[in-house]
């Protein structure tokens, strides 16, 4: 029981954290702009104001998103069928499905932080990846370690 809930308390971590990856707006920081996903936080007259993205490649900035809004949705499925599993598995049964949405969710948040990584502010000498990129990629191994331990569980008799 008491590795059930931690299973589950560490499923909810990473949702919260692929979430605040990619909702947050610290993908790209310097000291005057803080860059995200979806827009740009430029400090103009000790004022943060908010831009669209510019001079970003729109098919992998798009991809980007994309695949990182999947990961979300992916990892609460795989939340949401993993408590459906807990009630209708018989016994001796694997997770199988669960940790299959969870290995797409993993896929996803890596296309999502490879591209960002290989495509986007490779030509900037100044700034760096905020703290959103670290959380996507800790998210990345995160949601991994879950898909391995979803597929390798069985569903136990109490």
């Amino acid at each position: 029981m008491l590795m059930l809930a931690g299973i589950v308390v560490l499923h909810i971590t990473t949702i919260i954290l692929l979430l605040v990856a990619t909702i947050d707006n610290a993908w790209w920081i310097t000291d005057s702009m803080s860059t995200d996903l979806w827009g740009q936080w430029v400090l103009t007259k000790s004022e943060w104001h908010y831009t669209n993205l510019k001079n970003y490649p729109e098919e992998y900035l798009q991809t980007v998103q994309a695949t990182s809004v999947l990961a979300c949705i992916f990892a609460i499925l795989a939340l949401f069928v993993f408590v459906a599993q807990l009630f209708t598995l018989p016994k001796g049964q694997r997770f199988t499905f669960t940790g299959i949405l969870q290995l797409i969710a993993c896929l996803c948040i890596m296309i999502a932080a490879s591209i960002y990584t290989a495509e986007l502010h490779t030509s900037e000498s100044e700034g760096g990846y905020g703290h959103s990129y670290v959380l996507a990629w800790i998210s990345f191994v995160l949601t991994f370690l879950l898909a391995i331990t979803y597929l390798v569980l069985r569903k136990k008799s109490e």
